[in-house]
């Protein structure tokens, strides 16, 4: 595997996992390698101003999802299946450590990872996700699920301009549903007191989509415990941005706690 001191010409493909093939895009250089996971239906286009003020002192790694963006449908759209991607990913680039940059459901995937595997993070960035807390009851479930019911008719307009994932509305809530249940504060507090690597929050303001009233704030509230347990993770910043706009709007802040983290690695 190569060191970030090698340079790497840039490269952009498909790496074959299981019964899919992910897009995957790798602008090569010699810089700490970023390896970014997109949100739970976004895709790696998302990323483009992070990576803009960044710019090339970094080698930065972007891809899609199972059936996002250009990647390729699969049978398997299970969370640990997101992360086992990271790994392969990683593999078929030569990457031998990486500094993950994940927002919402990536930063739920970028934290598991770095968790899972100690020697080979260099450290993390978690992007408005990633927070304890029990939001998923019963009466969320079938809010899910009629959620994604009702945009089943926008499915012929925007799939083939990339604006939604080739899954099936049952698809997509299951998969929304399974990221409730891990992100309970018995499921992933202990992965989030398993960091030691240094991370860094940026939170978000506001809503996000389909959350009702003061219910995405709540949720972050649950930053505060992680942060007094774990000395290896901290808020690095607290942008205007609501959890869409978070990548595009507040950019330069994500760009700072990246080279925050890169600085410790």
């Amino acid at each position: 595997m190569t060191s970030a001191t090698a340079r790497i010409a840039a490269w952009t493909g498909m790496v074959p996992i299981d019964d899919t093939a992910l897009a995957v895009s790798d602008s090569g250089g010699s810089g700490i390698p970023l390896l970014y996971c997109n949100g739970q239906f976004a895709t790696q286009r998302y990323w483009r101003r992070v990576i803009a003020e960044l710019g090339p002192d970094f080698r930065h790694i972007t891809f899609d999802e199972r059936a996002r963006g250009k990647s390729r449908t699969s049978s398997d759209y299970s969370f640990e299946a997101a992360v086992r991607d990271v790994d392969v990913i990683l593999e078929a680039r030569g990457v031998e450590r990486a500094l993950l940059v994940g927002w919402s459901y990536g930063a739920v995937v970028a934290a598991h990872w770095a968790s899972r595997n100690p020697e080979q993070a260099l450290g993390a960035v978690l992007v408005d996700g990633a927070f304890p807390h029990d939001w998923l009851d019963g009466a969320m479930e079938q809010r899910i699920r009629m959620l994604f019911r009702r945009l089943a008719w926008l499915r012929p307009a925007l799939r083939p301009l990339g604006l939604l994932p080739q899954m099936t509305a049952a698809q997509q809530a299951e998969s929304n549903i399974e990221l409730g249940r891990l992100s309970r504060a018995r499921e992933l507090s202990p992965v989030l007191d398993g960091i030691s690597v240094p991370t860094r929050y940026v939170v978000g303001s506001g809503t996000s989509f389909g959350s009702r009233g003061d219910e995405q704030e709540r949720i972050r509230a649950s930053l505060d415990r992680v942060t007094a347990g774990n000395p290896n993770i901290k808020l690095a910043a607290k942008v205007p941005s609501n959890h869409g706009a978070i990548l595009k709007k507040d950019a330069p802040a994500i760009a700072k706690a990246v080279r925050e983290v890169s600085e410790l690695a």
